[in-house]
């Protein structure tokens, strides 16, 4: 198995984190792809993932499998250890609706931000930008933490007791509010002490 990806980027660290969690980082080949040159929106990559987006996963048989959350379903299921998507039709349903809040409401929402309301990644890259977009979108981000204050005020994790993909998706959305300089307040106290004891985990602070 082959991941092409950028190290340290938002959706290709939520991929690492569920192959950490499984143990199965040794399992997979990393292969950098040249955002920063266009690489990403290249002919040949765009063979691969015609989302012309990092990460994207090579299997052994050729075929291809984009889009984050597809890609770590697919590692959940692959490798042993305890399941991130969920073992019960609740639970997979569960994680799968935080999951979705995390990343529509969160990561995408600084996403947003960062690529249309700042210089993002400079302008060869922005070519298409709308500042009244992203600035909307980062108060859906601020409105997001929030909720998600409140989620973890009743549950060790924001899909219930056990650690899931949903809790990678925040994670990363936080790293990536931290890089967008999006504000994470102080006052959400139960956001900051759960991403404390999700930054502790072997997955993540190795």
């Amino acid at each position: 198995m082959k991941i092409y990806d950028v190290e340290g980027f938002p959706n290709p660290a939520r991929v690492r984190i569920a192959l950490a969690e499984k143990g199965a980082t040794d399992k997979v080949t990393f292969i950098p792809v040249d955002v920063m040159g266009g690489e990403h929106r290249s002919e040949a990559f765009r063979a691969k993932n015609p989302d012309a987006v990092v990460p994207c996963l090579e299997l052994e048989d050729g075929s291809h499998i984009s889009q984050c959350n597809a890609i770590t379903e697919y590692i959940d299921g692959v490798f042993d250890g305890p399941s991130l998507t969920g073992t019960t039709p609740k639970e997979r349903a569960r994680i799968s609706m935080m999951n979705l809040r995390a990343e529509n409401g969160l990561l995408n929402a600084v996403g947003a931000y960062f690529h249309h309301a700042t210089p993002g990644l400079g302008p060869d890259l922005e070519t298409d930008q709308c500042a009244e977009w992203g600035n909307r979108q980062k108060q859906v981000a601020a409105n997001t933490m929030s909720y998600l204050d409140g989620v973890l005020a009743d549950s060790e994790y924001l899909a219930g007791e056990a650690f899931s993909i949903a809790d990678i998706t925040a994670f990363a959305g936080l790293a990536f509010a931290d890089f967008a300089r999006v504000e994470i307040p102080e006052s959400l106290a139960n956001l900051h002490a759960w991403r404390a004891r999700v930054a502790a985990r072997p997955s993540i602070a190795a």
